[in-house]
């Protein structure tokens, strides 16, 4: 199995290859400009029409969503208006696209690599510090016996910041912190991502009241995110109870024999990467700046969840939070007794930064095939295609289908948000053609696009195996169980949900 990078350079060319072959198209776009008070619509040929922002425009155009949702800023983006769909004059793609998209991928990304880099760095001078050895050891001591502990307190956390705030990109800042943990503890590189990745995107697959999938999806859906509630609490239960005792099982396979563990070839290397080590003398000089380097590590991460929850962080404050600790810890680090110098910090920050440059890259690269795409302009010439595949269904047979067409548009539009605002206000009201609540295709876009999300090149999942390098084959050795679990379970939600209505 090649390395993330050659796969995303594959799919780049396959990209590439489909805006020749997919017919081109899109829907006319409307969206609300706030500084004038009025929609504006823009057509399939560029032209852009003003009409005035009311609930009558809105109804004459077929969308059925309250004209607050756009005054209010509640629908920021641009959506999709039903039945303008337009064939358009193909536009392939040429070979010079391949480096272009790469290159204006990773531009489009600055802000989350800034952050990782930022988050490198802050990791590479607590190291540097001494205090990240001394506290692991001492941490190992009072869990000993009762290790799986951490890993069901970090799921369940993770979680709750998916269904709650939809904290997937951010996650990204737990594993410097917590992989060293699991790997005393005994554990492989695939429990750290399944504590992890695995957790918060099942929080998300199962969001209640994420304002960056099911509120937005909702909106463009015409609906309030309250309908069907219920439903995802309870299922978010359940699926969080299947990923502990999933991760349950294997870490408990892994104590026991670690030849068990999928990544069980790479695991030298791994360990070699992120594991720290601390002699006897190291434990017993745990002193009292060691422990305040770690508490200011440590406070960084609830500042930036509650910043992203509360105050609605973007990247670039969340490196700034970051960076503000890092530049206090550097100080510390570098004067006193023991200190290592100006030198010696900055070394250690631009060491930390410069191992997470692929992590950073990956993501840009991502970015790159989705530009292609978009370029291209096929990804509404699949949604129109998808819209014709439903109609005149039966209900269950609607929605089941509608769950596997958000599960392959899912690798076009990894975005949940960019997906939302695509999708809904064109395939949402279908569900009235065959007589059941639209919140239920909102429902079938969630697990839909996030069963495809854990398998995903085009999402995060490249980014967070090439942190942790761990092969994307091992990956989706350990991920079909929990893919299947989320199309079975979840096309068993929509289809109760159906017939209970």
């Amino acid at each position: 199995m090649p390395g993330a990078f050659t796969i995303l350079f594959i799919l780049t060319i396959v990209a590439v290859i489909a805006t020749w072959f997919v017919p081109a198209g899109s829907y006319s776009k409307l969206s609300y400009n706030e500084p004038t008070s009025q929609l504006e619509i823009k057509k399939p040929n560029g032209t852009v029409e003003k009409v005035p922002a009311t609930q009558a425009q809105l109804d004459k155009m077929g969308v059925k969503i309250d004209i607050k949702q756009f005054t209010s800023g509640g629908i920021s983006q641009a959506i999709s208006i039903p039945n303008t769909y337009h064939r358009l004059k193909q536009r392939p793609a040429s070979v010079a696209a391949v480096p272009e998209s790469m290159v204006q991928g990773v531009m489009e990304a600055v802000d989350i690599m800034v952050f990782i880099f930022v988050l490198g760095g802050l990791i590479g001078v607590v190291r540097a510090s001494g205090a990240f050895e001394s506290g692991l050891m001492a941490l190992t001591k009072k869990t000993k016996g009762h290790e799986f502990l951490l890993i069901f307190l970090v799921s369940v956390l993770m979680v709750l910041g998916g269904t709650l705030c939809g904290i997937e990109e951010e996650a990204v800042a737990f594993y410097p912190i917590l992989v060293p943990v699991f790997i005393a503890m005994g554990y492989d590189s695939i429990v750290c991502v399944g504590a992890i990745f695995l957790a918060s995107s099942i929080g998300t697959c199962f969001s209640t009241i994420n304002p960056f999938s099911v509120v937005i999806a909702s909106n463009a859906a015409g609906i309030s995110f309250t309908q069907g509630l219920n439903w995802r609490i309870g299922g978010v239960i359940v699926a969080a109870a299947f990923v502990v005792a999933y991760l349950h099982w294997y870490s408990k396979k892994v104590k026991a024999n670690p030849k068990f563990s999928y990544s069980y070839e790479d695991r030298d290397s791994f360990d070699k990467m992120w594991s720290v080590s601390a002699s006897g003398e190291d434990t017993k000089n745990f002193s009292i700046r060691k422990k305040i380097i770690l508490i200011l590590f440590a406070i960084t991460f609830p500042i930036m969840v509650w910043g992203v929850m509360a105050e609605g962080w973007g990247f670039p404050i969340m490196a700034a939070s970051f960076l503000t600790f890092a530049i206090v810890i550097m100080f510390m680090t570098a004067t006193g007794r023991y200190g290592i110098g100006e030198k010696g910090v900055v070394d250690a920050f631009v060491e930390g930064s410069s191992s997470l440059v692929g992590v950073s890259l990956i993501i840009g690269l991502a970015r790159g095939i989705n530009l292609i795409l978009n370029n291209g302009m096929i990804s509404d010439t699949m949604l129109q295609f998808s819209s014709n595949l439903v109609s005149n269904m039966s209900g269950p047979v609607f929605i089941i289908v509608m769950l596997l067409i958000f599960f392959v548009l899912g690798f076009v539009v990894p975005s949940s948000s960019g997906l939302a605002v695509l999708s809904m206000p064109i395939l949402a009201p279908l569900a009235d053609t065959v007589h059941i609540p639209r919140f239920v295709v909102v429902t079938a876009y969630q697990f839909g696009q996030y069963a495809m999300l854990f398998l995903a090149p085009t999402g995060l999942v490249m980014a967070t195996l090439q942190m942790l390098d761990m092969k994307y084959s091992h990956w989706v050795r350990f991920v079909w169980p929990v893919v299947a679990f989320v199309l079975i379970f979840g096309g068993g939600i929509l289809v109760a949900q159906v017939l209970m209505y």
